[in-house]
């Protein structure tokens, strides 16, 4: 049986990332123009910080050194964080959204924007926002209803703790 490159360097590059208490979540080896690049995406369910990557990105690349498992010719290495608009394709990936916005393909072919509240092995409890002026809605919904979901990025949203100040002021003022 042959392996892929792409499992070649997981099976290389996912011990060390693990050693860091980091999940290696993607990789890529892409063509551009001449040059062939590397990129590793690395990701904790506390995120990652850039002394993080550097750390990684180090590691990952005196590991590549050691083997041919890139073959003979030049490459860059990036390494990174998912991003703002990840898509969610393991169980993890859904723990990390927790109170995130994110858009959902049903297999049913319906689309869904909803805020997840909770997640557990079956599924997911979201919040639906209201159209029009009607409150919130909430709904659950089963893995296997998912499609495809991706973290939406939101601009004007109030923080927690914002809202939790306002509360607290509301008290304050009644008292």
């Amino acid at each position: 049986m042959s392996t892929t490159q792409s499992e070649r360097l997981r099976q290389l590059l996912e011990p060390l990332v693990s050693s860091q208490d980091l999940d290696l979540e993607e990789i890529e080896v892409a063509s551009v123009g001449r040059k062939r690049v590397l990129r590793v995406v690395i990701d904790s369910d506390d995120g990652v910080d850039l002394d993080q990557i550097a750390e990684v990105s180090r590691l990952l690349s005196a590991k590549l050194d050691e083997t041919d498992v890139m073959g003979e010719g030049e490459y860059d290495l990036e390494v990174g964080s998912p991003g703002a608009e990840r898509a969610l394709t393991e169980h993890r990936h859904y723990l990390r959204a927790v109170d995130r916005l994110v858009k959902f393909q049903l297999t049913e072919g319906d689309e869904l924007v909803a805020r997840i509240l909770t997640v557990d092995d079956e599924g997911l409890d979201l919040e639906v926002p209201g159209v029009k002026g009607r409150k919130a809605t909430t709904r659950r919904i089963a893995f296997d209803e998912i499609d495809k979901a991706r973290v939406q990025v939101e601009f004007n949203r109030k923080d927690k703790q914002d809202k939790q100040d306002q509360q607290d002021m509301k008290e304050e003022e009644e008292a």
